[in-house]
């Protein structure tokens, strides 16, 4: 799998707050799952994080946990 790697435009925005990513510290994320889509850009890691609350990314994604310390792998 290969994936072309550009420079957004400098008035990009933030996928969650719609804020100019460059006057922050700027993240760009992809889904490689599926041929590595369209890149979405974060302002910062707190967009970033909200969005993936917001949008339940993390539902049905995560390793499988238990209380008692064994991470079931």
């Amino acid at each position: 799998m290969s994936t072309t790697i550009t420079t957004p435009e400098a008035d990009e925005t933030c996928e969650y707050c719609e804020s100019r990513i460059f006057d922050h510290e700027p993240i760009c994320v992809r889904d490689c799952t599926d041929d590595c889509g369209s890149p979405r850009y974060f302002c910062n890691y707190a967009c970033l994080s909200a969005y993936i609350t917001e949008t339940d990314l993390t539902t049905g994604n995560a390793c499988e946990w238990a209380p008692d310390g064994r991470d079931g792998r």
